[in-house]
C-alpha cells in the first residue's frame, strides 16, 4: 500500500488552486490575493477579506473596507 506524500505549504500561504476558485461572495468577481497583508481583495466591492491560518474568511462582515 503506497501513500502519496502530502506537500507542506508555509502557513502564511494560501493553496494556489484555491485562490482560483474563489470570488467575491457579494459581486462574484475576481480576487487579488495580498501575501504582504494576508487577504483577499475585491477591488469591485471594495473590501479585504482576511485569511488566517491559511484560510480564507469570506465574510463580508469580518472584511475590511478599502479606501
Amino acid at each position: 500500500m503506497s501513500t502519496t506524500p502530502s506537500i507542506e505549504r508555509p502557513a502564511d500561504t494560501v493553496d494556489p488552486k484555491l485562490l482560483e476558485i474563489l470570488v467575491c461572495p457579494l459581486t462574484k468577481g475576481p480576487l487579488e490575493y495580498d501575501a504582504e497583508k494576508q487577504e483577499l481583495i475585491s477591488r469591485k466591492a471594495k473590501l479585504a477579506y482576511p485569511i488566517r491560518d491559511g484560510i480564507p474568511i469570506m465574510l463580508p462582515e469580518e472584511a475590511r473596507r478599502l479606501e
